[in-house]
């Protein structure tokens, strides 16, 4: 995966919006973040606007725990 530095300039930018709009997302974003440990299961659903739900899980490895880790360091 090619992560472009522009277009995640362009994300911080929209940031208050984000937070503005949802509040109540970055304290569950954090406090999953100080949660989450090898063995967690992240559970994700949505329903669609047409009442179309999606819905998977997965299982957190000790390779997904570094990604998390090398991520917390990139946005502090």
């Amino acid at each position: 995966m090619k992560i472009n530095p522009m277009k995640l300039m362009q994300l911080r930018g929209m940031e208050d919006q984000v937070k503005n709009s949802h509040p109540k997302l970055e304290p569950f974003f954090a406090a999953a973040t100080a949660a989450v440990d090898e063995g967690t299961v992240v559970d994700v659903k949505m329903t669609t606007s047409a009442g179309e739900t999606l819905r998977t899980n997965i299982c957190v490895s000790a390779d997904d725990m570094e990604m998390i880790r090398k991520l917390k360091e990139a946005v502090e």
